[in-house]
């Protein structure tokens, strides 16, 4: 049987690492030009700060892209012969840094590793004439890392190392808001492992548990755990493959990053009809759903504030908690490789992930996966 968890939030007094939110997501690209420029037109991203030669940086290039909170880093080495390189021949274009905000870096990180984090980054302070930002890190699930990033004495672009970026180019904005959560997917039989080590190492709590029984369909199954940090700004879904009759959406993604890792950042909208329709008509992809799924979406959900005509022509799903509801919907996979893709949500107070969704979306998935030749 799967299970609920909802622990009380612990007092943030005895909260050893208080997290102000995701800070940024930087992806390992093997064009970040270009890659900005997808970001832009068909995200509704706008240029922020750029890093590469002309800044002094010698090895790489890096475009900082922001909408309202969020912000991505694109990043791609000059030359061969490097882990950043490395990373991209292995893994094709995905998430290496996942940075989490905090009031004080160099805490953060005695504390995690303290605990048993392996450290990425020791303390490191970067300054120049707007301040400073102090990073560090520590690794997590296959090479993805974790950034504490400490600039509540920095009043620049981005950080040290990057110049205010200014183009002539910049779209206007598809409502997106700020990171709601990031899925990692895991490798089999390492599901615990990884929730052990986001409750022992940075103090999350599991806050939702889902088992095959949930997140199932005919051919394939998987498990699920959201941990979630102690004031809920970052919550971090681990998902690990489950027995099933065919290749599951997660073992597709293992076989195609070649490991583990960040597999979808959900993006929050505060009106996902108006951010849907935009991004479809700048060219984004989403899964396609079935029309039955909305005969009695309803009589299954209740009474919501939307027309379901809107709904059901772009696809967007709908499910209810004890708390509100939500409205989801999921791009295909955002480059050639099976492997990232994102989805967009808008909470109607609901605290869940979409549960009464699982079949719907996974069927969906399998019906990608069947053309691809993958299932």
């Amino acid at each position: 049987m799967s299970k609920t968890l909802m622990a009380a939030a612990p007092d943030t007094a005895t909260d050893f690492l208080p997290l102000e939110g995701t800070d940024y997501v930087e992806f390992y690209v093997g064009n970040a030009k270009q890659a900005a420029h997808f970001y832009k037109t068909a995200f509704g991203f706008q240029s922020l700060a750029y890093s590469g030669p002309e800044t002094g940086v010698k090895d790489r290039v890096s475009y900082v892209i922001r909408q309202n909170k969020l912000t991505f880093v694109l990043t791609t080495p000059l030359r061969s012969g490097n882990p950043m390189a490395d990373h991209i021949y292995k893994h094709g274009d995905g998430v290496k840094v996942l940075a989490l905000r905090v009031q004080d870096a160099t805490n953060a990180w005695e504390e995690t590793t303290k605990r048993g984090g392996k450290s990425y980054m020791e303390p490191t302070r970067l300054k120049d004439d707007h301040g400073e930002v102090v990073l560090s890190g520590i690794h997590t699930y296959g090479e993805t890392i974790h950034l504490f990033v400490e600039r509540k004495n920095y009043t620049g672009a981005f950080m040290p190392g990057y110049k205010e970026w200014k183009t002539v180019y910049n779209p206007t904005d598809t409502g997106l808001q700020y990171v709601d959560h990031c899925v990692g997917n895991v490798g089999w039989g390492q599901m615990n492992k990884w929730v052990s080590f986001y409750e022992e190492v940075l103090g999350f709590r599991n806050i939702l548990s889902f088992d095959d029984n949930d997140i199932s369909t005919e051919y394939s199954a998987l498990m699920s755990k959201v941990m979630s940090n102690g004031n809920g700004f970052v919550k971090f879904p681990i998902n690990e493959p489950a027995e099933g009759r065919k290749k599951s959406q997660v073992e597709e993604y293992l076989d195609f990053y070649d490991g583990e890792g960040c597999q979808h950042v959900a993006l929050a909208t505060n009106n996902i009809v108006e951010t849907v329709t935009t991004l479809r008509d700048r060219g984004v992809e989403f899964l396609t759903i079935p029309t039955s799924y909305y005969d009695e979406l309803l009589d299954r959900v209740g009474h919501i504030d939307e027309d379901l005509q809107p709904l059901k022509e772009l696809g967007i799903l709908v499910d209810r908690d004890d708390e509100g509801y939500l409205l989801q919907i999921f791009t295909r996979p955002v480059e050639d490789r099976p492997t990232l893709f994102f989805e967009i949500i808008q909470r109607k107070g609901a605290k869940s992930f979409g549960k009464g969704n699982f079949k719907a979306l996974f069927e969906a998935i399998e019906r990608e996966q069947e053309l691809r030749g993958n299932l």
